[in-house]
């Protein structure tokens, strides 16, 4: 179990890998003029700053909801600040919900009003099939940026040739753990499968209790009944080779052996290496857990690694990330669930042109750079991987080359399109249910196949 060394070269192999081929570079094309108002057409061409950023549209007002992580939000808070003194345009933050579910619920009721309140939402991966009817097309905004986005990424949000929205950060889920106590109890890496992780948690936590520490964990995670269950939860099944829930070819493929198995081996986590309430738990009560000192694993998303290593973590310096364990077969693998967010303009927006400004702003490989040296989220674009004050900042970038190369897993959201939610909530609920004890791994999966059938019917 040797950790995974990185080099500028292994950087550069990973965004190939994840780009196939990026998206070509093109010169900065001059802004679109404005569209006519008042029945007149705009009497002369937009002027734009020397970054590129339209400065005409100065004392315009837009409102964004953002991120709902706390360092994350206070970052685009600055950025925001920056944008107007750069433009002269306001941009009004709003804090999104922390759960996904009822972030997507509350923009599906705002844009399904067709309200102007919202110039810009900050959307999830799995979502562009969803939102595609709201939004702008950001194709020309995208070429404007001169930056080599992941391809990848770039087809997820393309839906019937329309750029739904340009990318903010990439992220998979990652296991993070104290190097401190693995050392301190003989172990020379992290757990390359859940067996070893569960033998090395329950270990831990029995020793460190011993030490006087009686809330210590093995091992956090997520067990909310919301979309951040279903990330986890597809993880665990796809790692023991139990699918994708629904496969790209529309197969309902979650009525299987090794998927209810892997449900019913997460519910033994609780109350033993994880603590009861972890049926509670989204990313931040996780990461308040291991960040207080009280947890040996635990999985998240990059955002962690940042506000672990800050100056008034008592884990500062004690921790790293790797890829999540992988099954114990012979046909095991790591799985990690892709997730990101974008950058998207309503197209109910009354003040299109300066939310696209600001949309081209927070994706830009300046704002991308910035936001991976300052709260750890990984960037869209390939070229930052190669920015040594990105390397120094994230020594966790070393165990992302075989995340992605190894066991990167998306949910169903492309196959399924605008069921997806429907799909995942039946999906984490029944999931739930086994890890509350109120049904088993068996009866859930052939209930989830029962009502999938039923939705995508």
């Amino acid at each position: 179990m040797k950790r995974t060394s990185i080099t500028i070269a292994a950087l550069a192999i990973f965004a190939m890998l994840l780009a196939a081929c990026a998206v070509p570079a093109t010169a900065p094309s001059a802004p679109a003029e404005a569209p006519a108002t008042g029945g007149e057409a705009a009497a002369a061409a937009p002027t734009v700053n020397e970054a590129g950023y339209r400065t005409d549209l100065a004392g315009t007002t837009i409102k964004y909801i953002g991120d709902s992580m706390g360092a994350s939000f206070e970052f685009e808070k600055k950025l925001a600040a920056e944008f107007e003194e750069q433009t002269g345009i306001k941009v009004e933050m709003i804090e999104g919900a922390q759960s996904a579910t009822e972030r997507l619920a509350q923009y599906l009721q705002q844009l399904g009003a067709q309200s102007s309140d919202i110039d810009v939402y900050r959307i999830d991966v799995i979502w562009p099939g969803i939102l595609a009817p709201h939004a702008v097309d950001l194709s020309a905004a995208l070429a404007q940026q001169n930056a080599n986005y992941f391809e990848r990424i770039v087809a997820n949000n393309t839906v019937d040739g329309k750029l739904v929205g340009i990318p903010i950060y990439v992220g998979a889920g990652l296991l993070y753990y104290r190097t401190d106590l693995l050392e301190k109890y003989g172990y020379d890496g992290p757990p390359e499968t859940w067996a070893e992780l569960e033998e090395m948690a329950k270990t831990i936590q029995e020793g460190e209790r011993a030490a006087g520490n009686p809330d210590f964990w093995g091992y956090v995670w997520q067990g909310a009944a919301y979309e951040g269950l279903t990330c986890d939860a597809l993880e665990w099944q796809y790692s023991n080779n139990g699918g994708t829930i629904v496969e790209p070819d529309g197969t309902i493929s979650i009525n299987n052996p090794a998927a209810a198995a892997s449900l019913d081996r997460a519910r033994t986590w609780i109350g033993d290496i994880s603590p009861e309430g972890i049926t509670t738990y989204k990313e931040e009560e996780a990461r308040g857990v291991w960040q207080a000192g009280n947890a040996a694993f635990m999985r998240n998303w990059g955002y962690a690694w940042a506000l672990g290593q800050a100056e008034d973590s008592v884990i500062k310096d004690k921790f790293a990330v790797s890829v999540l364990p992988k099954g114990d077969g012979s046909d095991g693998q790591p799985a990690a669930t892709l997730g990101g967010w974008q950058a998207m303009v309503s197209t109910y927006s009354q003040n299109q042109e300066a939310a696209i400004e600001w949309a081209r702003f927070i994706t830009s490989e300046d704002a991308q750079t910035r936001r991976a040296i300052e709260v750890s989220q990984e960037p869209t674009i390939a070229s930052v991987y190669e920015n040594p004050d990105v390397i120094a900042a994230n020594p966790y970038y070393a165990s992302l080359l075989p995340v992605y190369e190894q066991g990167a897993v998306a949910r169903p959201s492309t196959v399924t399109a605008e069921l997806y939610n429907d799909v995942s909530t039946t999906y984490f609920t029944a999931v739930h249910q086994v890890l509350t004890g109120v049904t088993d791994g068996a009866t859930a999966v052939a209930d989830i196949e029962r009502e999938l059938q039923r939705i995508l019917q």
